[in-house]
């Protein structure tokens, strides 16, 4: 899923959003997620996962093309790790099953 399919799905599925809030909205998160990580602080959303920030110490790597060894500094890259209910709802766990839900038609 493409970021602008996140934001039509948001705005589909809340019909009082305008698309245009709904595009306001996940950028807010995107944006407060990555001055939380750059920060250094964790972002943690329940059921869901957390985000944080690993650090890589410096080391010696080798260019490919010529395999000449090149100095990298060390820097700070993201990280996520899915939370336990994703993780079962991504391998068909319990919660998964649990929330397909068949329509249901009231005729009356």
């Amino acid at each position: 899923m493409t970021k602008s399919e996140l934001i039509a799905a948001l705005a589909e599925a809340n019909p009082h959003l305008r698309p245009l809030d709904a595009e306001m909205i996940v950028n807010t998160i995107f944006d407060e997620i990555t001055a939380a990580l750059s920060r250094g602080d964790r972002v943690e959303l329940r059921g869901f996962g957390a985000f944080s920030a690993k650090r890589r110490d410096a080391r010696t790597g080798r260019n490919p093309r010529t395999g000449e060894s090149v100095a990298v500094a060390g820097k700070a890259v993201p990280y996520f790790k899915p939370g336990k209910e994703l993780r079962e709802r991504v391998n068909g766990g319990p919660l998964q099953r649990a929330s397909r839900r068949v329509p249901v038609s009231v005729e009356g």
